[in-house]
């Protein structure tokens, strides 16, 4: 192979770019180093040219090797994945949600690196980092005019201590900006404005890249840039300089044929592909979407594409550069100059267009035909489990019944009178960046409320109605179209910019709404547009929960049951009493197309974002300056993380794991929310009692999702979500289990706290899927923090997987047919893990032995679920945090 020394590379290919601002720019050419190693680099997936291009800008025999570039240039659709690359981004983002625990770990490690003797200065961002409040604001109010302001108040006043500390941050941790409370949700803002497209960086062009602290990253994908959703911890890391290693993946060709018929919306479209790509086992993979179906898609239906990669479990789900991008730049109010900038960039890097069927090698490709995508729905609890509509009253009836022969629902013949019933609809909410970033699926709404109002229809007062867009754009186009006048009529009135319902953050029901909830132990159901519905994240009393379009979600509202057929059944009567069906209000695909060039005025963007009118309460919060976070010990939101407590600059050698006990022994697909839920904090949880004996009363628990930043709470909140069934006490509420060897039944914390205080570790068994959902660090966190020395399982999901290691957490996998019924395991064991002290190789296999209360033992074999030397590495280190603070001790004191 020709020269890899990095310095006569980069000079190789370094070539000029001239633009029409009449700047030239310097950039370094894919077609070049094709040419100097004789790659076909038409035939190589545009995903994998953006990460090739990202190594050989940062060629330095450190971060990016010549081994590195060896790899991907010899990339091979199908092969074994051995090598692991790395992905050195542009610039980070991050929700206030995982940010602020982001956020107090840098602080701590400040405090860690100067009782160190370091300086704590060392512990700042390499990176431009982009912190985005959007996850605090919750649905305590709705159904009228004045629903945005209380809420708004009443999330400052439960958050001020935790804003307090983001304004010290983006004072202390420069590059980092904040974008302040009711800005928008952070991937919606990120799609319309935070992404440049290209950036220029010290005279040099390059694909605008990025990570975030989000599952939901890969939504940027549909504008062509590279980037998704990593845990906190991970992004920590990157931020301080460290690059994101993957193993080399594999790149699945999506073809996209056809397009949607009329009535179909991207919602649809994108609930349809996710059932697919998940049956498709591309977790962990690249999916690449190209095909003439896939040129024809505007950005808006590809960002709704993209933004549900978590969902089929892909790393990215990208859609290349081509016109419609550019389309949607110039849309948005980016300056000619910059949108000129990036299709010369792309046509210059052989990289704008979407390919054609056959003109890249993928490692395999699915064909998906959008003109045979039928309206549907998802649910109940996970959103991969699409429901064609014209079904749904079948299959709501199965499940129903399925439920009530496994009382998997409790549902029972017995329960007493009441005036809701199974199935009967208790909350419709319009949210998340997934539809509301949609034009199309926003006006299609307003349309659908207009014809309703004209109608005389209205959604019944039981049904918790909310609207909660991405963004103040969507507010401004409809308002400027009267349909936000024609929503509201209906209670779907504006209640927050941020994650509402989405993240459970949907607020309380109406007390007699539950009440007959729980009376009636009724199975009732919520109706949302978001792109998450796990067991117990939209509300705890809420047991079957659908994901849907945006004018679904007003349909379903006004009908105020689940199980209606729409095709045959009507869902109101108007005062007349005459039938109204789904079928007089569903507006036609030319009334939509009609209304939307005025959504995409670039002076809404303008208004929205570049001038945005000064936010007095976040101009009001105090802040204290300071290189160190002056920590407030009274505070009952913000704690100093103990990660770090007992800091020494050498890393400590692995110990084995021998006579750990069984903390939990879980089934199939248990999800982060599942591990640590982001909802409502219950009065009777081990949360709600630590609040109330600091003096806190229930009303102002606030969510887990605002207390992350307090270790306190998060440790009794990991496994405590109330549906989480744990095989140890099947009978027993979430967050239950038994204590070992005295059987007796008791909170998952009590029970860690026991084992920790007699030294007796503990390891997590669970079945296939484990960790899927949202990138919840605080789901490794908790468990690292509850002594959990391992989790075994058939699978992981990709994320969680690297938290756990990210937190020194050892990930096992059964092998072969073995598992936790195979082996019969019931909690009851003891279990020894032998570690090599010097540390772990790449996939190793170890000894799991289980030693039963009968005396009798099992030897089985179990596959180390460290995947590259990196993360054999942050094991060995007790974690990616205190490596990378190691690093920046020592990289400190030799500069």
């Amino acid at each position: 192979m020709n020269d890899l020394r990095p310095a006569a590379l980069r000079e190789t290919t370094r070539r000029d770019l001239a633009l029409s601002d009449g700047r030239t720019l310097a950039y370094y050419s894919l077609p070049a180093l094709a040419a100097h190693f004789d790659m076909p680099l038409a035939r190589v997936p545009v995903s994998l040219r953006v990460m090739l291009e990202s190594v050989l800008r940062h060629l330095d025999g450190l971060r990016a090797s010549e081994a590195h570039l060896r790899a991907l240039l010899g990339w091979q659709a199908q092969a074994d994945r051995y090598d692991e690359v790395p992905f050195l981004p542009a610039r980070i983002i991050a929700p206030d949600s995982s940010g602020v625990p982001l956020l107090a770990d840098l602080a701590a490690m400040r405090d860690a690196a100067a009782e160190a003797g370091a300086d704590p200065g060392v512990i700042r961002p390499q990176l431009p980092v982009d912190v985005i409040v959007d996850h605090s604001v919750q649905v305590d109010h709705y159904g009228s005019a004045n629903a945005l302001l209380l809420n708004e108040q009443l999330e400052y006043a439960r958050n001020g201590e935790r804003y307090a500390f983001i304004k010290w941050a983006g004072d202390a941790l420069a590059p980092l900006r904040v974008a302040p409370p009711g800005t928008g949700i952070i991937h919606q803002v990120n799609l319309e404005y935070w992404s440049p497209g290209v950036v220029e960086r010290d005279g040099v062009l390059f694909p605008d890249t990025l990570i975030g602290a989000d599952s939901h990253t890969a939504m940027i994908n549909g504008l062509g840039v590279l980037g998704w959703g990593v845990g906190g911890i991970e992004a920590e890391a990157a931020m301080l300089g460290q690059p994101v290693m993957l193993l080399m993946p594999d790149v699945i060709g999506v073809e996209l044929r056809g397009a949607l018929r009329e009535g179909v919306t991207a919602t649809d479209a994108v609930l349809s592909i996710t059932e697919r790509l998940r049956a498709e086992s591309v977790v962990g993979q690249f999916v690449e979407f190209h095909g003439q179906g896939a040129a024809a898609l505007g950005a808006s239906d590809r960002a709704t594409i993209a933004n549900m990669a978590p969902e089929y479990g892909a790393t990215a789900a990208f859609f290349p550069v081509d016109v419609n991008t550019l389309a949607y730049y110039r849309a948005t109010g980016r300056s000619e100059a910059q949108v000129d900038a990036i299709q010369r960039y792309y046509e210059a890097q052989e990289m704008f267009g979407v390919p054609r069927a056959g003109e890249c090698d993928y490692t395999r490709c699915v064909i998906v035909d959008l003109s045979a995508i039928e309206p549907c729905v998802a649910g109940p609890k996970r959103p991969q489990d699409r429901i064609a509509l014209a079904t749904l009253p079948q299959r709501f009836a199965a499940l129903l019944q399925a439920s009530r022969d496994a009382g998997g629902f409790a549902v029972t013949n017995d329960a007493p009178a009441t005036a809701l019933q199974h199935g009967d609809i208790v909350l419709a909410a319009i949210t998340s960046c997934t539809n509301t970033s949609n034009p199309a699926l926003m006006i299609a709404a307003g349309l659908l409320a207009r014809r309703a109002t004209a109608r005389g229809l209205r959604v019944r007062d039981s049904i918790k109605t909310s609207l909660a867009p991405g963004s103040r754009v969507v507010t401004a186009y409809l308002s400027r179209l009267g349909l936000q006048d024609d929503l509201d009529r209906l209670g779907f009135q504006v209640v927050g910019y941020g994650c509402t319902t989405c993240i459970g953050n949907g607020g309380p029901l109406a007390p007699d709404i539950e009440e007959q909830i729980n009376l009636g132990k009724l199975v009732v159901c919520s109706v949302l547009s978001g792109n998450r519905n796990f067991e117990a994240r939209i509300h705890p009393a809420i047991r079957a929960n659908f994901l849907m379009s945006p004018p679904l979600v007003v349909a379903f509202a006004l009908a105020g049951r689940i199980g209606i057929n729409f095709a045959s059944e009507a869902l109101g009567r108007d005062p007349a009493g005459e039938p109204v069906y789904l079928r007089d209000l569903w507006p036609s695909q030319q009334e939509i197309d009609a209304l939307l060039p005025a959504t995409r005025a670039p002076s809404l963007f303008d208004e929205a974002y570049s001038t945005r009118r000064r936010d007095a309460a976040w101009d009001a919060v105090a802040a204290t300056p300071g290189i160190r976070f002056a920590w407030d010990e009274a505070s009952t939101y913000l704690k100093r993380p103990p990660f770090f407590d007992g800091f020494s600059r050498e890393a400590s050698r692995i110990e084995s794991i021998e006579g750990a006990r069984a903390l939990l022994v879980l089934g199939d697909s248990v999800t982060t929310d599942h591990i640590s839920p982001g909802g409502i904090i219950g009065e009777g949880t081990s949360a709600g009692r630590y609040l109330q004996s600091i003096g806190i009363g229930s009303r102002d628990f606030n969510g887990y999702i605002a207390r992350r930043g307090n270790h306190h709470v998060m440790m009794r909140g990991t496994f405590a979500n109330v549906r989480l069934k744990n095989r140890m006490a099947l009978d027993a509420p979430g967050g239950t289990t038994v204590h070992w060897p005295d059987g007796e039944r008791t909170s998952v914390y009590d029970a860690a706290c026991r084992y920790q205080a007699a030294h007796v570790p503990t390891v997590v068994f669970a079945g296939a899927e484990y960790g899927t959902g949202s990138s919840r660090d605080w789901a490794a966190k908790g468990t690292r923090l509850l002594g959990v020395r391992a989790v075994i399982a058939r699978s992981f999901e990709r994320i969680h997987r690297s938290n756990l290691i990210g937190m020194g957490v050892l990930p096992l996998e059964f092998v072969r047919d073995d598992s936790i019924d195979t082996l019969r395991i019931d909690g009851s064991e003891q279990f020894d893990i032998a570690l090599p002290h010097a540390g772990l190789a790449p996939r190793q296999m170890l000894e799991l032995v289980i030693r039963r209360a009968d005396g009798s033992r099992a030897n089985v074999t179990v596959l180390a679920r460290l995947d590259t030397p990196i993360e054999c590495l942050y094991f060995t280190h007790g974690g990616i945090l205190p490596y990378v603070l190691r690093q920046a001790i020592a990289e400190g004191q030799s500069s």
